[in-house]
């Protein structure tokens, strides 16, 4: 795939959220969901106790050192493409880290927290294999593609689109579903076809596992598509972890399932909004959720609703919206064992790996 010579950058990226430090006091800037992100998409589907937590009640989540290096390494993978192509060796990008971690420990400070001793006094030892940690991913990228031959046409880019009619009224009202997030890469062909490019850092997923990240990436192919007109081409996933490259091909039959399964899914948040009702849902994850302490599954209790209740509605009216919700979505889009999107049978794309 040809690549444009477009240097343009966009705002920071959305990083994965770090896990939290348990109980805490009711934000007072407590607001309805107003947009639609692949990450929060993912916590409701997950857990919608913890879509409360992160979007409504806002509670503070202790940073985490993985999630921490995977904002340096995106960084660093941003900032390279600013040097002339020749100049984007592996030797450059490595000496970048230990300046975007500055950067990022300024804007920052609480993170100095990870590197802490016992005595509360930063651990030099831990914090430099961290750093040699995040020189290694950054190098194995160089393995994976060659900066020399790739001009972004945008990087870091924010993209936001409206998908009007069908917004749920507790959430948006009739305004429609507003749908936003961050995208890593994007390149652009001489013949105006698009690769949308996502840096992971940790090791791909075994085959059965990969229709979340699947799913990040189809959210992103249909807002670029509502924004520009044209089906992206390419979906790359680049896991640093593991020095994997899986690509998919979408069809617009499936970007079309996926922005039903939105829609779906923005009703039974709008729902739960509307009544209050944010059930949990137990998995393996919940061992690694830092807010089991105000969790009724570990015996807690949440903090009172801070959102007005104008239309209450039966809790049981919620909860059934919620589990009907997963099951079309699962009709509509799911993921076979593959990390395939199933598209009302319609003509799928293809998961390979490069």
């Amino acid at each position: 795939m040809g690549i444009a010579t477009d240097n343009s950058t966009g705002p920071g990226s959305e990083r994965p959220a770090d896990r939290s430090a348990g109980p805490a006091v009711r934000p007072a800037g407590a607001a309805r969901p107003a947009a639609l992100s692949p990450s929060r998409a993912a916590d409701f589907m997950r857990c919608p106790l913890l879509y409360r937590f992160r979007v409504i009640d806002k509670l503070p989540e202790k940073p985490s050192a993985a999630a921490t290096r995977g904002t340096v390494v995106h960084a660093v993978l941003e900032r390279l493409f600013d040097a002339p192509a020749a100049e984007r060796t592996a030797g450059r990008a490595k000496g970048l880290v230990p300046g975007e971690w500055e950067k990022l420990l300024a804007a920052r400070p609480e993170l100095a927290e990870l590197f802490q001793g016992e005595d509360g006094e930063q651990d030099g030892e831990r914090l430099a294999r961290w750093l040699a940690d995040a020189e290694r991913l950054v190098e194995r990228w160089f393995t994976l593609e060659d900066p020399t031959r790739l001009e972004p046409a945008d990087r870091e880019l924010y993209v936001e689109t409206v998908l009007e009619g069908g917004g749920g009224e507790g959430a948006a009202g009739e305004a429609g579903l507003t749908l936003r997030g961050f995208i890593d890469r994007v390149d652009v062909a001489p013949s105006g076809e698009v690769r949308i490019v996502d840096y992971k850092t940790g090791k791909a997923p075994a085959p059965q596992y990969r229709s979340e990240a699947l799913f990040q990436m189809t959210f992103y192919a249909l807002v670029m598509w509502r924004l520009r007109g044209r089906v992206p081409r390419r979906l790359q996933l680049v896991y640093l972890g593991s020095g994997d490259v899986l690509t998919y091909d979408p069809t617009e039959a499936e970007l079309l399932a996926v922005e039903r399964r939105l829609r779906a899914l923005w009703e039974a948040i709008s729902l739960a909004t509307e009544t209050g009702d944010w059930r949990p849902r137990p998995t393996k994850l919940c061992g690694w959720c830092d807010h089991q302490a105000v969790c009724p599954e570990f015996g807690g209790t949440p903090p009172p609703y801070p959102l007005p209740l104008p239309a209450q509605r039966a809790p049981e009216a919620a909860a059934e919206a919620t589990a009907e919700t997963g099951a079309e979505t699962g009709a509509e889009t799911g993921a076979d064992a593959g990390g395939r999107v199933v598209a009302d049978g319609e003509a799928q794309g293809r998961m390979d790996p490069v």
